[in-house]
């Protein structure tokens, strides 16, 4: 029995020799429970050359394209920065737009490897349609944007109303189900794009508009006359938003949760854009050598190389940075609030970089 296992292990050990030889641009791959690093799905993009990525059709904040058609936004930076630490070049990405009816068929056919679209981690998403729901890039909730002619401060005020909403997101099924346990009415007007359902709103269709709550402050800022309009106070449902990946390729799922981690960790011991690189050969911090290739083969272990996360983090800086950029004061003023690090009393926490 002994000597069977033996020789089965050296078969497996010289297939992964011949491949390796194959396949000179992959390091070498690692090897834990089963699972080979770096998986079919960074194969595929390798052999393809370009990084396919699932985002919204236009939302300012995660995904909209300027006046040149280029994308920019959270969501943006998160498969630049995929690309880069995949294969080295945050240029080589291929941008498919998805409404929210169909970007988890999109998702499931292969036309895309990943979706980063401020779409909700649920339950049903996870069991049902067959996804790994990779990580939260932000924490938000379903709000309400309406006219301040409408009189109204408060979401239980809405009685009554009708409001624009996006087809095939979670949106719908949360309005019945407040509109259900608070007792009142709230009609709705379903719409593919964000863009159609704010033209609709400005054009008196609908009482008011309902995204979550990073959405409403980008759509907001595409308003004729923002100042007309308000956010109401509260919102009416958890929506996480985050990384969705196909099931059945673990080695992709991990690499795509540690770039995430590896943003939330560069942002907890101060690395940034601008310092990476200086810091890849000054700092003494342990976390910081390990997340920037210095020691411990982290990369490698993900069957990439060790310099990964420092291409990632160069894309547009930590995690903070991205929120900042996007977000912040000088984009959305969007207070972080939830998507704080958890050391300033927000849910961002990344796993230890050890």
């Amino acid at each position: 029995m002994k000597r069977t296992l033996h020789r089965m292990l050296g078969a497996f050990g010289l297939a992964a020799t011949v491949l390796a030889a194959a396949m000179p641009g992959l390091a070498p791959a690692a090897h834990a429970q089963g699972v080979t690093f770096p998986g079919p799905t960074v194969e595929a993009i390798r052999k393809r050359g370009v990084l396919s990525c699932g985002i919204d059709t236009g939302v300012p904040g995660f995904a909209s394209q300027d006046n040149a058609g280029k994308w920019h936004g959270i969501d943006v930076d998160y498969c630049r920065a995929i690309a880069a630490a995949v294969l080295g070049d945050q240029e080589k990405v291929k941008w498919v737009p998805t409404t929210a009816a169909a970007r988890f068929t999109v998702l499931q056919s292969g036309e895309i490897d990943v979706l980063i679209r401020d779409s909700t981690l649920t339950f049903t998403r996870s069991v049902q349609l067959g996804l790994d729901e990779v990580a939260v890039t932000f924490y938000a909730g379903e709000g309400f944007l309406v006219n301040k002619k409408l009189g109204v401060s408060k979401i239980t005020e809405l009685n009554g109303a009708t409001i624009c909403v996006i087809t095939g997101a979670t949106l719908e099924l949360n309005i019945a189900d407040f509109a259900r346990s608070n007792g009142t009415k709230i009609g709705t007007l379903l719409f593919d794009k964000p863009d159609e359902a704010i033209a609709a709103m400005e054009a008196g269709r609908c009482d008011g508009y309902t995204y979550d709550t990073g959405s409403l402050a980008g759509m907001r800022s595409t308003l004729k006359n923002p100042s007309d309009w308000v956010v109401l106070d509260g919102v009416i449902s958890k929506e996480p938003l985050g990384i969705h990946a196909r099931s059945g390729d673990p080695s992709w799922q991990k690499i795509l949760y540690w770039l995430h981690a590896g943003l939330l960790t560069a942002e907890e011991t101060g690395v940034t854009k601008a310092n990476a690189d200086q810091l890849k050969t000054s700092s003494k911090d342990p976390f910081v050598r390990r997340l920037l290739g210095t020691e411990g083969d982290f990369g490698k272990k993900l069957g990439l190389d060790d310099e990964w996360m420092l291409r990632a983090i160069k894309v547009g800086g930590n995690y903070g940075e991205l929120y900042d950029t996007y977000f912040g004061p000088k984009a959305l003023d969007l207070p972080r609030g939830l998507n704080n690090l958890w050391t300033k009393g927000g849910l961002q926490y990344a796993l230890p970089w050890r």
